[in-house]
C-alpha cells in the first residue's frame, strides 16, 4: 500500500529519530557496486541457497552466513530498535548502485535493501524494500513501514518482508518494494542524502502464537 500525502501543516516529528539518524550516517554512508570475492559453501540437503542482496556480489551461500557474510565481506552496519531512520548517501551514483544496512529487531534481523537501477534505458528509478534474514514463513509474521519526510512532504509504503531466500532482484522484478522515480527522490533528498523511517511490527496473528 503506498500513500503519498502533501500537507501544509507541521512536518512530522522525527526528533525521537535523529540519534539513530545520524548514527546510521557513520555506520553507512554510501555503499554502491561493491564486489567480493566468491567463497561456496554447501547448503544443508534440500535448502536453497541465499543469494547477496548486493547486484555485484555473485557470493551464494546458507541461510545462517547471510549476516556473517553481509557483516565481514562488506561490512555493513546494524542499527538497533523497532523504530530507525537510514541515511543513503550520495544518491547521484551512477546506476546500478546498491544501498544496505541491517535493521535488528524483535529477536530477528532484516535488511533495507535501496536499488538504483534502470529498467528502461536512461531513465534510473530507485527501489526499496526490506527482507528478514529467516524463512517465508517468519517473514508472514512482520509488517514494515518505509517513510519518507521532507519539506511538509510524506510518503509511505506498508507490506509484509520477503525472505532473503526469495532474492532482492526477484523482489524487484516483482514491483513488491517502494518505487520511485528520480524527481519523485529529489523531493525527499537533502544534499543528496535520503532519509528512510524505518518501523517493523509484528502481526496479531504470531504475537498471539508466541504468547501461546
Amino acid at each position: 500500500m503506498l500513500f503519498f500525502t502533501q500537507c501544509f501543516g507541521a512536518v512530522l516529528d522525527l526528533i525521537h529519530l535523529r540519534f539513530q539518524h545520524y548514527k546510521a550516517k557513520r555506520v553507512f554512508s554510501a555503499a554502491g557496486q561493491l564486489v567480493c570475492v566468491v567463497n561456496p559453501t554447501h547448503n544443508l540437503k534440500g535448502a536453497p541457497p541465499c543469494t547477496c542482496p548486493l547486484f555485484s556480489c555473485p557470493w551464494e551461500g546458507r541461510l545462517e552466513v547471510v549476516l556473517p557474510h553481509l557483516r565481514q565481506a562488506h561490512r555493513v552496519g546494524v542499527l538497533q530498535g523497532a523504530e530507525i531512520v537510514f541515511l543513503a548517501m550520495d544518491m547521484h551514483l551512477p546506476a546500478p548502485a546498491d544501498w544496505i544496512i541491517v535493521h535488528s529487531c524483535l529477536g530477528h534481523h532484516f535488511l533495507l535493501v535501496l536499488r538504483k537501477q534502470e529498467r528502461h534505458e536512461g531513465h534510473p528509478q530507485f527501489f526499496a524494500t526490506m527482507m528478514l534474514i529467516g524463512t517465508p514463513t517468519q517473514a508472514d509474521c512482520f509488517t514494515y513501514r518505509l517513510e519518507l519526510n521532507r519539506n511538509h512532504r510524506r510518503l509511505k509504503w506498508e507490506a509484509t518482508p520477503r525472505s532473503v531466500l526469495e532474492c532482492a532482484d526477484s523482489v524487484i522484478s516483482d514491483g513488491d518494494c517502494l518505487v520511485l522515480s528520480t524527481a519523485l527522490a529529489q523531493l525527499f533528498c537533502d544534499d543528496g542524502g535520503l532519509a528512510i523511517g524505518i518501523a517493523i511490527t509484528a502481526t496479531e496473528a504470531c504475537s498471539s502464537e508466541a504468547e501461546v
